[in-house]
């Protein structure tokens, strides 16, 4: 299907809907029901001002903090079952990847330092994001989540080029004593005992001039991976662990028009292994014929030592805000420190090399190898801005930002007595003995950039909104890489840097008071960077020539056309948002997987496309019921080919990147229903009963597997254990799944107590395909939890 059909098949579908509604137009007017529950009326900042969503011109959903508890969301996964076109990769505790609209290059990888994110995560305005390690913080005492879909880069800048999530926390309330607590249960089907702590208390001092807000919460993590060992022996639930942290923020308003909110975040995440299945290891398969053979089961996988994630993240921030006539000054000062241990059992990697390129013995390419990733990360933000602040026809927001962070990404894998087994000698300039990986990349990167929006109400019908942002960016490396499976780099150098603008425009326009049409033009960009240097001593001579020689990569950038419909119903307190959108992808940053060099390469395919439609509707039918639904249809493919030639002249399609072939991660069709029903009972509780159903149709990990021949690994390239058959086949695409989700409650005064189970069908979901050294060394996949029952008590005062 070429572009502009796929254009006009999406805008014909949401027009269709609008006719089926009775839709016509939106402007945010109350109804004369303001007592009746209407999510049209949620306010959020996604234009950094105050507005209702149904008055914002672009695409925006909310979930509030009373639908966060109902539905008993509690992480950034959670949420992405609810909202349309978002979707979520959990790679484990503190390493979710998100995509909005299906612009996606694929699973940004751990060993991938230098790539920044494609979605901005903020917490209130700060920025978080750190590509691959976005922060899974702890939802609670969060007033709402909010998902900008479509491009946000005149706003948000770099990290925004599909779109942005916003957690909204609760802020210090002047003159107020309240508090919660909250504590649970749960138990996961096959695996382990988990459950949570939180708390909050809110108190006034100084005259009521200020407040103090403390947040804590601790959250244990059942585990529900089995780890077989060599010899047969399995340890169970191994992928336990724990989320801690909290929030202070303390609010200082002596006055109407100053106030100034410093605040502490801090949170340590600590699991003990990863939501891992394998389903083929070179060391651990029913295929090997001169040791015994292993079949691994259901959410189970091999290992020879105990693997772990650790993440420490701080943050101090303070935002200021000065009311002057009829202009509103914000500044937000921030400083983040982040501190990341990934620890993974590298023996089948390690013996795919040892045992399979160098040809040693089974003692010692199964020497075990534990290999260490650490990342630093230290960022400092500023950002200034003015609004205007009167109930004129103008309303504008301009500002500047700057940002300066620091990151240092090392690798390390120990082979403890390999030289003393085998002669060869291990040290380096930098590697210490038995060390036979190293690198050391210290990066920094300095941004600079000036926004401004203005919107004006042409008619009492029409507003039209323009919007730029210029940006500077500079990105200096550092490479340090020693070792004999690395390529010796050392004290190498290595700068890029980029400008340029990203505009937008958007329409409105009002009908009546109850339905509004929307269009814009929009554009996004991603931040290019620098590659790492192949591991050339492990290359193919084929591999070599296809993947060096790309040093650095460039900009991705996003043209956003899109067209909506948002409708208030009167008649049953609801709303139904339509957008229907075609996004221009230039540039695109593919992750491709470098074959036998135990590498990855980031190639910029030159023209891709994402077009689709999607809606969210609330209804509340009834007093006591209220009915949500969320859907999504998006096809998103490459435009361009690439390709390699090899020595003989022979012409190949490089990795999947072929015309038609679909961008990874995100699924074709996403959709989520969600009713909950209240009713009352005796001595004056209430009860309510809800449930939630998702379905998520079936994706690709990267792009490179779509690639011909991927799914089948050949046994006999490293025949370790000299196996009883030449091939193992998996498929790649991952299957689509539905998780249903329920909760049964009660509340009273303060109270509010409620047994939930969450994936009620137990579903084995395959979130994430999982490779080590192109399949070569091990297939397996990233999975869910299983069926978990949990009770729940809360109690507010």
């Amino acid at each position: 299907m070429n572009r502009k059909k796929t254009l006009i098949t999406a805008m014909s579908m949401a027009l269709g809907l609008t006719g089926l509604s009775g839709l016509a137009q939106a402007q945010d007017k109350k109804t004369d029901t303001d007592d009746t529950y209407d999510l049209g009326q949620v306010v959020v900042t996604a234009t950094k001002r105050e507005q209702s969503i149904q008055d914002i011109a672009f695409s925006v959903m909310a979930l509030t903090e009373e639908e966060l508890r109902n539905r008993g969301v509690d992480s950034i996964e959670d949420v992405s079952h609810m909202v349309a076109g978002f979707t979520v990769q959990n790679l484990g505790p503190g390493q979710s990847q998100v995509a909005i609209r299906g612009v996606s290059a694929g699973q940004i990888v751990r060993d991938q330092p230098g790539v920044k994110e494609q979605v901005g995560v903020y917490l209130d305005e700060t920025p978080i994001s750190l590509s691959l390690f976005t922060p899974d913080l702890d939802l609670f005492d969060t007033q709402r989540v909010e998902v900008l879909r479509g491009p946000q880069g005149t706003l948000f800048g770099a990290g925004s080029l599909s779109g942005t999530v916003r957690y909204i926390t609760n802020q210090p309330k002047l003159g107020e004593v309240e508090g919660a607590i909250q504590g649970s249960v749960e138990a996961v089907t096959d695996g382990g005992i988990g459950g949570d702590i939180k708390g909050m208390y809110n108190t006034p001092f100084i005259n009521d001039d200020a407040a103090l807000r403390v947040v804590l919460y601790n959250k244990e993590y059942a585990g529900f991976i089995d780890a077989v060992q060599p010899g047969g022996f399995v340890k169970e639930d191994v992928n336990d662990g724990y989320r801690r942290g909290g929030r202070i923020a303390l609010k200082w308003q002596p006055n109407e028009v100053f106030s100034i909110v410093p605040r502490y975040v801090f949170q340590n995440v600590n699991v003990n292994g990863f939501n891992r299945v394998d389903i083929y290891n070179i060391l651990a398969n029913p295929y090997t014929t001169t040791r015994p053979t292993i079949q691994l089961g259901s959410r189970q996988q091999f290992t020879q030592l105990k693997e772990k994630f650790e993440d420490d993240f701080k943050l101090f921030d303070v935002t200021l805000n000065y009311d002057m006539d009829n202009v509103t000054m914000t500044s937000v000062s921030s400083y983040t420190r982040r501190e990341i241990l990934v620890l993974r059992d590298a023996t089948q990697l390690t013996a795919s090399i040892t045992g399979g390129n160098i040809g040693l013995p089974p003692e010692i390419y199964t020497l075990d190898a534990p290999l260490y990733d650490r990342t630093k990360a230290r960022v400092f933000t500023q950002e200034l801005r003015f609004a205007s602040n009167n109930d004129g026809p103008l309303n504008w927001v301009a500002g500047g930002f700057y940002s300066d962070a620091h990151r240092r990404y090392g690798q390390e894998l120990l082979v403890r007595g390999f030289e003393d087994a085998t002669g060869i000698p291990t040290a380096g300039p930098l590697a210490p003995r038995d060390v036979l990986f190293y690198s050391d990349i210290p990066y920094k990167l300095e941004q600079v950039a000036l926004f401004g929006e203005a919107s004006y109400l042409l008619t009492d019908e029409l507003t039209i909104t323009g919007g730029l942002r210029y940006y500077d960016y500079t990105e200096d490396r550092t490479l340090f890489f020693d070792g004999i499976f690395a390529d010796q780099s050392i004290d190498v150098p290595a700068t890029t840097s980029a400008d340029g603008f990203s505009p937008r425009i958007m329409a409105s326009y009002a009908k009546d008071e109850t339905t509004t049409f929307t269009a814009q033009v929009s554009k996004g960009f991603r931040l290019g960077g620098i590659n790492d240097p192949l591991n050339e001593p492990l290359c193919s001579p084929e591999d070599l020539a296809t993947f060096g020689g790309r040093d650095s990569f460039d900009d991705e950038s996003v043209i956003n056309y899109e067209v909506g419909m948002k409708k208030i119903f009167d008649n049953v307190s609801g709303h139904i948002n339509v957008a229907a959108f075609y996004m221009d992808i230039s540039d695109l940053q593919a992750t491709l997987t470098a074959g036998t060099c135990s590498s990855r390469v980031i190639f910029n395919v030159p023209d891709a496309h994402s077009a689709g439609i999607e809606f969210d509707a609330t209804f509340n039918p009834a007093d006591n019921l209220e009915l949500s639904f969320s859907g999504s249809y998006i096809n998103a493919e490459l435009d361009s080919t690439v390709t390699s030639t090899d020595a003989d002249g022979n012409t190949r399609v490089l990795a999947g990147i072929k015309e038609g072939n679909r961008l990874p991660t995100t699924p074709k069709v996403q959709f989520s229903a969600n009713g909950v029903y209240f009713w009352p009972m005796d001595n004056g509780w209430d009860g309510y009963f809800s449930g939630t159903i998702s379905y998520v149709g079936s994706r690709y990990t990267q792009i490179g597997d779509q690639a011909d021949g991927f799914g089948t690994v050949d046994l006999t390239v490293y025949p370790l254990g000299d196996p009883s058959q030449t091939t193992f086949t998996f498929d790649p695409e991952l299957p689509s799944y539905t998780l249903v989700n329920t909760r049964l409650g009660f509340r009273k005064d303060n109270w509010d107590v409620a047994l939930y189970i969450n994936n009620l069908t137990d579903e084995e979901v395959r979130l994430a395909l999982d490779q080590e050294r192109g399949t070569l060394a091990r297939v397996g996949y990233l999975t869910n939890q299983p069926r978990t029952i949990g009770v729940q008590v809360r109690k507010t005062f």
